[in-house]
């Protein structure tokens, strides 16, 4: 009987330590876009191997190819984390935690790059593109969209009647490409993009001029699903914070272009919350 009792107790207890077992292994699932160069997948095994030596369980990116597929993965919480574009987090922030903001050329801003073929000497603001065709990168965008429309309407010009033809990319670097190309005779793209491709690929970028440069915007922030554990939510945020001062995480940043994460702070968004606030008043 004793014996009987003991097995019993025994698989009582393995069932308890597989069970918690399989808790600790549960895997972080972090969503990204198009705007963070997801298709360079050397840089996304170095960064996951490293989450995953600071977390101590598995992590997952999730690859979409449009902002809108990441936020609604956020909603539905088949995701646990999503790198964001800045508009989304402000048009949804009540849904959402802000986890991490990156700093870039050490600010926690970036600003919006409205480029020009290379060739084209006489563009210096969005208002010499009329009737020329224009390509915009996704609707969810910030700099992406939602500023050049933003820029026209202040200037008293209705956006959908204004250019020749527009089109979506669907990713920043697709919109620098267009325009490289002449596919576009101008796009609005996130400056943190353009500088980094710049770096990468100095050919392509030099068949595109900055004609006009926007003011800070806050850099689009990592953000958590509200159920998303409170205790998952400070380790994956105290490993973003460490990657500047981990050699791992250094080689990581340098290969972004980054030069860490920071706490994110919302006046760092109260530019985007001014234009969202004055679009949709139109």
């Amino acid at each position: 009987m004793l014996i009987r009792l003991l097995q019993v107790v025994f698989f009582l207890c393995a069932g308890f330590l597989l069970s918690m077992s399989a808790v600790a292994v549960e895997p972080v699932r972090i969503g990204l876009t198009p705007t963070f160069l997801n298709e360079r997948h050397s840089l996304m095994a170095d960064w996951k191997k490293y989450l995953e030596r600071k977390l101590r369980q598995p992590v997952i990116f999730v690859l979409r190819d449009s902002y809108q597929e990441t936020l609604e993965l956020l909603r539905q919480r088949r995701i646990d984390v999503a790198w964001l574009c800045d508009c989304p987090h402000v048009t949804a922030n009540a849904e959402f935690k802000l986890m991490a903001t990156p700093v870039f050329n050490g600010r926690p801003f970036y600003r919006s790059y409205l480029i020009v073929p290379e060739a084209d000497k006489t563009t210096h603001n969005i208002l010499d593109l009329k009737n020329k065709v224009f390509a915009f990168t996704d609707p969810y965008s910030n700099v992406g969209y939602l500023v050049p429309r933003y820029e026209l309407k202040k200037a008293g010009v209705e956006p959908d009647s204004f250019f020749r033809r527009t089109f979506f990319t669907r990713s920043q670097r697709k919109s620098i490409e267009a325009v490289a190309v002449g596919v576009a005779d101008g796009a609005s793209v996130n400056s943190y993009i353009w500088e980094t491709m710049h770096q990468q690929a100095p050919v392509l970028t030099g068949r595109t001029r900055i004609a006009d440069r926007s003011p800070d915007y806050g850099f689009p922030p990592f953000v958590a699903e509200h159920t998303f554990p409170a205790m998952q939510f400070n380790h994956l945020q105290q490993a973003l914070f460490d990657m500047s001062s981990d050699a791992a995480g250094r080689a990581v940043l340098k290969n972004m272009n980054l030069d860490g994460f920071v706490m994110p702070k919302p006046e760092h968004y109260q530019q985007v919350i001014e234009v969202v606030r004055f679009m949709r008043n139109q």
